[in-house]
């Protein structure tokens, strides 16, 4: 049985760097309670939670959900890397679609330690190996550089070289996240920075410079996730609609392509965002708003290609044209993104979730993208998951 789902509540904490954050338990249990408050319901009417981390030992979505309530529903631990939030909302939807539940909860929260992302199991194989090791044949590696740079640099030199993109447009990318997150109480880096602060930061790897790479980041985000039926019973809001969703993972063409920009993605992203564009039906140049996974600036570019924003190779000039701001033809990140709210791995997909449902009620204050009826979620995690899924506004 195939049902409307509705996004009935949201909610989020600030974002905060590692050595000024709650212990995950907390910053979890403000944020489902945020999104509680903000459907108007009681923990105790939801049927089932997906809750969403990254590091952390297991159940502790448990542990950040008892104190909301003992009710004795399922609840699941998910983790997908860096799209573990969406996968949550994901699970979440199937669950409403099915009618297996009315009522879901959708829960995300990272408590992370400071400094660049590192695995902490080195008594087993990586579940990145064969990533690592697609790297490790077309660019080498270098072992003075954060792997994770090492990933997405390599895919802007990858881009760069093929189309000639400057440095300076990479660039750009920080800047714009900057000045969107200054208008973003929940964004950790809200004062501004101008493109030579960006260029001038410390190398990382490749194009990459420190202003160019997102934090490390602690926080937690939630979404109540409804039938329109469970919606209309209990007088919630039913103005934001899940009209498309997709998950979608590796083909062979993420390791045997000999292209970073394929090592880290843009095949996943591309199913993800053409199956949801096939099952809704919209044109993605019909789209004002898009949070989308700007891990790095060099991801930001080669996503607005993978999601069908603008043609390949055409990505430098959407940026030196300014289609990817307000007065352009869409609006990417306007929360700050990755790069300057933050990326608290487990919370992403539920923030910017988050976001857009405010931009869709109309209640993203300074924000706001006048009029907007559609948005559009990009969440992606090496090894790998990609999740795309696009949000309507009821006439």
């Amino acid at each position: 049985m195939d049902r409307t789902v509705q996004i009935a509540g949201v909610g989020m904490i600030p974002f905060a760097k590692p050595s000024a954050s709650e212990p995950y338990d907390v910053m979890a249990g403000s944020a489902a309670r945020a999104a509680l408050a903000d459907a108007g319901i009681d923990y105790h009417q939801v049927q089932q939670a997906y809750a969403g981390y990254v590091y952390g030992d297991s159940t502790c979505g448990q542990a950040a959900l008892y104190d909301l309530g003992q009710s004795g529903i399922p609840i699941v631990n998910v983790n997908n890397n860096c799209s573990t939030g969406s996968s949550a909302l994901w699970l979440a939807r199937q669950a409403v679609m099915s009618g297996v539940a009315d009522c879901v909860l959708a829960l995300g929260f990272e408590q992370m330690r400071p400094g660049a992302l590192a695995n902490v199991w080195d008594d087993r194989p990586s579940p990145l190996a064969r990533s690592a090791d697609a790297m490790t044949a077309i660019q080498g590696i270098d072992d003075h550089a954060p792997i994770a740079a090492q990933y997405f640099g390599g895919a802007g030199m990858a881009y760069a070289g093929k189309y000639g993109t400057a440095p300076e447009t990479f660039a750009k990318i920080a800047v714009k996240a900057r000045r969107h997150a200054a208008n973003n109480p929940y964004a950790v880096f809200r004062t501004p920075v101008s493109e030579e602060e960006v260029l001038g930061s410390p190398p990382i790897y490749g194009p990459l410079t420190r202003l160019q790479c997102c934090p490390p980041t602690c926080g937690a985000a939630a979404a109540v996730v409804c039938s329109q039926e469970f919606a209309r019973r209990h007088g919630l809001d039913a103005t934001v609609t899940i009209r498309a969703q997709a998950l979608t993972t590796d083909t062979p063409t993420t390791f045997d392509s000999g292209d970073m920009t394929k090592v880290v993605g843009y095949d996943m992203t591309r199913a993800a965002a053409t199956r949801v564009y096939e099952e809704s039906g919209v044109d993605p140049q019909d789209i004002p708003v898009v949070e989308l996974h700007d891990c790095f600036t060099t991801n930001e570019l080669i996503s607005y290609e993978a999601l069908g924003l603008t043609p390949e190779g055409t990505a430098e000039k959407f940026v030196l044209d300014g289609d990817n701001t307000y007065g352009g033809q869409v609006v990417t990140n306007p929360s700050g993104g990755l790069l300057s709210k933050g990326h608290p791995l487990g919370a992403t997909g539920l923030a910017q979730c988050a976001e857009l449902v405010w931009q869709l009620r109309g209640q993203a204050e300074n924000r706001q993208v006048d009029g907007a009826r559609l948005a559009l979620q990009h969440n992606l995690g090496l090894g790998g998951a990609c999740v795309v899924t696009l949000y309507e506004r009821a006439a």
